[in-house]
């Protein structure tokens, strides 16, 4: 179960951009290359996270499918079954992955840190963009 580990790299990157701010969701963008089982992520970071900093946040997982670009035909294809890597069009299998390789943080939503109001101090917005790429 990759998934755990998964989860403490994501942890590290929430908590390294959150600045002591609380985090209620973490937003993630994974391909489905990854082989990621988003039930097992989501309830991993649950294990991880409890008792902590980022204990109560959530994951929101935007799944990527796999695109392929053929190189022989020039077509774009969605695939449906991850262990077939060939073209829709022409069947070939001489093939670029142009998509569902992806495992990215995208974004981070904050809540109000202690002390402050919903109006807080410039800086202190409630929603923290991230580009932080894992592998």
């Amino acid at each position: 179960m990759h998934e755990l580990s998964l989860c403490g790299a994501i942890a590290d990157v929430v908590e390294r951009a959150r600045a002591g701010r609380p985090v209620t969701t973490v937003h993630l963008r994974i391909g489905r290359l990854r082989q990621v089982v988003p039930d097992t992520l989501t309830y991993c970071w649950g294990l991880v996270t409890a008792g902590g900093p980022l204990g109560g946040s959530r994951l929101d997982i935007d799944e990527v499918p796999v695109v392929l670009a053929c190189r022989p035909c020039g077509a774009s294809t969605e695939v449906a079954d991850v262990l077939v890597l060939a073209c829709g069009v022409c069947d070939s299998a001489d093939v670029e992955v142009t998509e569902g390789e992806d495992f990215l943080v995208t974004s981070i939503d904050l809540g109000v840190a202690p002390g402050l109001s919903e109006g807080g101090a410039p800086g202190e917005s409630a929603s923290k963009a991230t580009s932080e790429r894992e592998n």
